[in-house]
């Protein structure tokens, strides 16, 4: 069966399993939310399929997302991990992954739950649009930017709006998918 995805999933099927399965799903596990937190810093610069790719190597890289132990890192597991070409290496981006953990753990203990103080963004509830052309999805809206003011406040790295905005995406804060996919949700009365 020939499905209508939006555009941009193209024809690797990667890309294709991580829109029809990910993208827009509302996301509450705050290791999976650490996660692509880590992911899309990562992507800066570079194609969101690259990341994909490399996501096995990033689990495996960074105990699974586990905040607690990627807080641990010491600048010899910084060093370690710029030779591990199963993730991007890049000092800034590795490095930032450390205080992004440290960061997360405050955060999550200041709220009992990330996933309650990422969420306040949208009032718990996902954003839903109607977009009918890829070029009309914005790289950043009002909320990423006061998203992004406050991460980085915080003492969050690689959290500027246009990431911030992809991260609402991929953890389902907003669904963004065209009106002509299938995975567009059906608002009621439509």
């Amino acid at each position: 069966m020939n499905k209508s995805r939006c555009s941009w999933a193209g024809d690797d099927p990667l890309y294709q399993s991580y829109h029809d399965y990910e993208w827009g799903v509302p996301l509450f596990d705050d290791r999976r939310l650490f996660e692509m937190l880590i992911l899309e810093g990562a992507q800066a610069g570079l194609s969101w399929l690259t990341i994909l790719r490399k996501r096995a190597g990033y689990r495996r890289a960074f105990n699974r997302f586990n905040p607690r132990k990627v807080a641990r890192y010491t600048d010899a597991d910084i060093n370690r991990l710029m030779t591990d070409a199963s993730i991007v290496r890049n000092r800034r981006k590795i490095e930032a992954a450390r205080v992004n953990a440290r960061v997360f753990l405050d955060t999550q203990a200041e709220y009992g739950r990330f996933s309650d103080y990422i969420w306040q963004f949208v009032d718990g509830r996902p954003i839903i649009n109607r977009w009918r052309r890829l070029a009309q999805v914005p790289v950043t809206t009002p909320v990423s930017d006061a998203m992004s003011r406050d991460l980085r406040q915080r003492g969050f790295k690689f959290v500027g709006s246009t990431i911030c905005y992809a991260y609402m995406q991929a953890v389902g804060m907003v669904n963004d998918h065209l009106v002509s996919c299938f995975r567009a949700p059906v608002l009621p009365g439509r």
